[in-house]
């Protein structure tokens, strides 16, 4: 019989093969990064551009946003609507999105409709129309889309901590603007946006499929050889800065819950104690036995869940812990928090890190099983600037971790005294509860 009161125990090391890659560059500068995955025939297309919101012009934030909503509205000598029955009809995926830095348009396709797929998605990239029905359509769609995220309190918080941690940069911005900031965009505006930030120089192109390399390299030149390739302005001339420690809170007429964000910003992705850091972030709120969650969600019993994450851009980081809890246990839940991250400056036991080596490592081949997921983690070298091995020796790397490395990476990357504190509550609801809290400087806000 089988005892299912005992846990049952792991054994034996982690085996699986990393995907293999090799990486090409075309006369136009696009790098092409491409890996052989043949258990299925079909092929996923990653092309990313660095065509962001941080490229809107001064006043004409969700300018980026717009320009990727309208690619595929109509390119070359086809419509809207006939990308997307060809699209369709080749049994063909294809998404668009856009965030701070990129313009990602990711393609999956059958092998043996790669060709005329690549046509589709070759012509929305270098040749879409921008027609301005369409552009006054997609604005509409955009300004809707705002209106229902102004009143999401989930969206408020990060949209308001953001606006504190990255003030005076342009990652201060909502990427899709404002409602504000689109009357001043014009279909023009669009336009040159795709004219001087659509550009192979900076960008790359990942393959992941079956596919042989010979058949990647020619496919790329074909569809994508001719991209024309221009000088186009870096983005660098700005410093990011730390705040100091603060509550800001957000009025929600009516909230019967508060959405909370905690932290600050951190060091790049490529740092010295990157894998440290991971493994602290792990024990204190990036799994659902970390310290975070077990104390607010299985001992206070103020929410459903709470973790904290290392969000990386190129230049940076954010460390944030977020949750939401009731409006009463507002202030609690604060208090708990802060308290975990002043403890873990102070202690950490080696049992906590082996567990967290295990969690890291064991769900590591997870992270390479569709085709997708492949294309995603590959785009990460380009991104990040990551040497050529990371994969392989990401596991070797964490393992080798010390007890003394993860508790130099808690004293040296929690930083008490930055903390920014967004709140998103009834304000009404929350005034008592933080009358003389800590003594940290508090401030109200109608709207963000």
């Amino acid at each position: 019989m089988l005892d299912r009161t005992i846990k049952p125990q792991p054994t034996g090391k982690i085996k699986f093969n990393l995907p293999e890659y090799l990486s090409f560059t075309l006369k136009n500068n696009l790098k092409v990064y491409y890996s052989k995955k043949d258990t299925l025939p079909i092929v996923q297309f990653n092309l990313i551009i660095p065509s962001g919101s941080i490229y809107d012009e001064p006043n004409k934030n969700g300018l980026a946003t717009l320009t990727s909503m309208l690619i595929d509205e109509g390119a070359g000598n086809l419509s809207g609507f006939e990308i997307s029955d060809k699209i369709e009809i080749l049994g063909s995926i294809l998404n668009i999105s856009n965030n701070k830095e990129f313009t990602t348009i990711s393609l999956l396709t059958l092998k043996e409709n790669i060709l005329k797929s690549l046509e589709i998605l070759s012509l929305i990239v270098q040749n879409p129309t921008f027609e301005e029905h369409n552009f006054l359509r997609e604005k509409q769609k955009l300004k809707n889309k705002i209106l229902q995220l102004n009143d999401d309190p989930s969206f408020m918080a990060s949209s308001g901590f953001q606006k504190i941690l990255y003030k005076s940069t342009p990652f201060q911005h909502p990427t899709n603007g404002t409602l504000a900031t689109l009357e001043n965009i014009s279909n023009e505006d669009v336009k040159l946006f795709h004219q001087q930030n659509y550009n192979p120089n900076g960008s790359f192109l990942v393959i992941v499929g079956n596919l042989e390399y010979g058949e990647a390299e020619k496919i790329s030149n074909d569809f994508f050889g001719n991209w024309e390739s221009k000088n186009k302005d870096s983005k660098d001339n700005f410093s990011f800065n730390n705040a100091p420690r603060q509550i800001s809170v957000i009025h929600k007429n009516g909230a019967a819950q508060s959405e909370l964000r905690i932290g600050h910003l951190s060091k790049s992705r490529n740092s010295n104690d990157f894998y440290a850091r991971s493994l602290l972030n792990s024990i204190l709120g990036g799994q659902f036995s970390s310290r975070i969650n077990l104390n607010l969600r299985e001992d206070k019993g103020y929410t459903y869940g709470a973790h904290s994450n290392y969000n990386y851009n190129t230049y940076c980081s954010t460390f944030t812990v977020s949750t939401s809890v009731k409006s009463e246990n507002t202030v609690d839940a604060i208090t708990e928090i802060l308290a975990e991250l002043k403890n873990i400056k102070l202690n950490i036991s080696q049992e906590e890190l082996n567990f967290s080596k295990s969690y890291l490592i064991r769900r590591y081949p997870s992270l390479f099983e569709t085709y997708s997921q492949v294309a995603m983690n590959l785009s990460l070298l380009p991104i990040y600037n990551l040497e050529s091995n990371y994969f392989n020796n990401y596991i070797e790397n964490l393992e080798n971790v010390t007890l003394d490395e993860v508790l130099s990476a808690g004293k040296e990357n929690i930083l008490l005294d930055n903390l920014v504190i967004t709140v998103v509550g009834d304000k009404e609801k929350l005034n008592e509860q933080f009358k003389d809290f800590d003594s940290i400087p508090i401030s109200f806000i109608d709207k963000t």
